[in-house]
This record gives structure tokens, C-alpha cells and sequence, in this order.
């Protein structure tokens, strides 16, 4: 038999998350799950979380693929021109050079699982942001309620 190699998972709650605003005046806020700076590889994975009417600022990555899924809520997701609207349960994958920006159409806030690979310098973006704090309405929606009685 040959000797295998032990890989230690990381594993991470929504209280380990840290949360940013990119600028003081974006309507969405990035949880970082895992990025190039926690985990090791060239990745980016966060909860992105958009205020209601809010949207993300149109933006293109050069060698970056971008997976969205909606976990709460509903949105216009725009790609070089195209829309389509997404809700709960949807996924958008946006291929490297596509200009796109996705934009709360819902009556409540929008929550959408980010995924970019390869990082591309997005985390360092995000975490040259305003750090802030996830509230009682996001760690619902992450199903955390514990996470703000501090178990």
C-alpha cells in the first residue's frame, strides 16, 4: 500500500466571513468565503449581497469566468448587451471579456453566491473595500441565526 497524503479541508462559517462595501456608495456588499488570501489557490468565493434597487457597477474580467447562483431573491443579470432575469435557484456563468452587471429587482435584498476563477486580483479589490458587518437579515438568509448569539 502507498503512503497518501493528508489534505486538511478549511472550513468556514458565516461569522468568519469578512464583509466589504468596494466604495462607499455601491449598494452591494461581498462576504469573502474563500479567496487567494484564506485558502491557497486563485479563486474567489463570496455571499454577495445587493440592497434593494442595488446593483453592481458594470464590469468585464480578461481571463476570469464568473458564476453567480441566486440563493435569495431576484435580478437582471445584463451580459454585452443581453438580459435575462434570474431568481432563486438560477445560475449565470459570465465567460471571460463579458461586460455584465446584475441589478436587485426584488422587493427585498438579493443574495447570490459568487464564484471567479481565477481571482484576477477581485479579492484584493474587494478587501481594499470598507469593511462591515453581516446583520440579522443576512445570517437568516445564510441560515446562521446562532451565529449573532455568539455559540
Amino acid at each position: 500500500m502507498h503512503a497518501t497524503k493528508c489534505v486538511i479541508p478549511i472550513i468556514k462559517s458565516p461569522k468568519d466571513y469578512q464583509t466589504y462595501r468596494i466604495s462607499p456608495d455601491d449598494s452591494n456588499r461581498l462576504a469573502i468565503i474563500f479567496d487567494s488570501m484564506n485558502a491557497n489557490t486563485s479563486l474567489t468565493c463570496c455571499v454577495e449581497i445587493f440592497d434593494v434597487g442595488g446593483q453592481t457597477p458594470p464590469n468585464r474580467h480578461q481571463w476570469a469566468v464568473e458564476m453567480f447562483f441566486v440563493l435569495k431573491g431576484e435580478a437582471l443579470a445584463i451580459c454585452d448587451g443581453k438580459t435575462v432575469e434570474i431568481k432563486s435557484g438560477d445560475s449565470l456563468l459570465v465567460p471571460p471579456t463579458g461586460t455584465h452587471l446584475i441589478k436587485n429587482t426584488g422587493k427585498t435584498r438579493l443574495y447570490t453566491l459568487t464564484v471567479m476563477v481565477p481571482n484576477e486580483d477581485f479579492s484584493e479589490l474587494i478587501r481594499s473595500g470598507i469593511p462591515v458587518e453581516l446583520d440579522g437579515e443576512d445570517m437568516a438568509v445564510l441560515g446562521r441565526v446562532d451565529g449573532l448569539m455568539g455559540y
